[in-house]
């Protein structure tokens, strides 16, 4: 009888270890069936998504920034959904837990999120809304509160806008109150030039519109102007002249730069004098005043 129970005994651990690594190894097996499929159905979607929007600027269903906008957004929808459905699948299937006590406490859970994921509820409201009006989409140029910059990402969570400086700022929607969107339409180009007093004003005046003439025949990002507004302001050592033209978007400050080097050159030709500070020293000795360049 001694002999007899050790051999049965490790009978019954062999197969028991046996029908473990059975059943552990089907599990496995799935699991690493269910991930593969995972990253196939995330890449099939993903390239749907771009094909469907055609995200190189070439769709002529929705303008170019539209068609990122919503490419990005839905790509960002797409991957939590196959993350969430892997995970859900793979911890089934590992019997950690069941899928139908999770599906039963949906009520449960839609419950928290109304006492304790306010403003994640509220910044997917807000990012919903704004993405349905259209307030701004991928590639504008906006200010909201202290930010500004290009919207390099927009989704129903957050929005991230990188400014000049290289710095991206990452802002949930639900912060987002009041957006100023400066990359719609035409913008205004606005130029200043100041000439000395002692140049005759309406002489530089009628050359600054023949700068204006020339400079729209051979700048292709003008739409309306440029125009002389006339004198704006007589500071302490020059009396100001402004310029003004309508232009497409994101090309303003472009124009701004062209247009002043070509009324410098244009001032350096026809000897007309630009400003610099200067002051009168009175010596009270002689009540004779010397001027000063500085």
């Amino acid at each position: 009888m001694q002999e007899i129970f050790p051999q049965l005994s490790g009978e019954l651990l062999s197969a028991l270890i046996f029908d473990l690594a059975v059943v552990w190894g089907t599990r496995i097996i799935k699991v690493l069936v269910i991930l593969f499929l995972a990253r196939f159905a995330l890449r099939f979607g993903n390239s749907m998504i771009c094909r469907l929007f055609d995200t190189n600027g070439q769709s002529a269903l929705l303008p170019e920034n539209k068609a990122k906008t919503i490419s990005v957004l839905l790509t960002s929808i797409w991957r939590y959904f196959v993350y969430a459905f892997t995970i859900i699948l793979v911890l089934t299937e590992l019997d950690i837990f069941d899928i139908g006590p999770i599906l039963a406490g949906a009520g449960i859970f839609g419950f928290a999120i109304g006492f304790g994921a306010q403003n994640l509820v509220r910044d997917i409201i807000s990012g919903f809304f704004i993405i349905l009006e259209d307030q701004f989409s991928v590639g504008d140029f906006i200010t909201t509160g202290s930010y500004t910059g290009v919207v390099e990402e927009l989704g129903l969570r957050i929005t991230k806008i990188r400014d000049f400086s290289g710095e991206l700022h990452i802002i949930p929607n639900g912060h987002i109150e009041v957006v100023t969107n400066k990359g719609r339409g035409s913008m205004r180009a606005l130029v200043d030039v100041g000439v000395a007093y002692e140049e005759k004003i309406d002489h530089v005046i009628s050359i600054l519109e023949d700068v204006c003439v020339q400079f729209a025949e051979n700048e292709p990002n003008v739409v309306e102007g440029p125009i002389v507004q006339g004198v704006v302001g007589l500071d302490d050592s020059a009396v100001v002249i402004r310029l003004s033209a309508r232009t497409n978007s994101m090309t303003q400050w472009q124009v701004e730069r062209d247009l002043r080097r070509l009324i410098k050159n244009t001032f350096d030709e026809k000897g007309i004098e630009i400003p610099y500070p200067r002051r009168v020293i009175y010596n009270r000795g002689n009540d004779k005043g010397a001027e000063l360049d500085g």
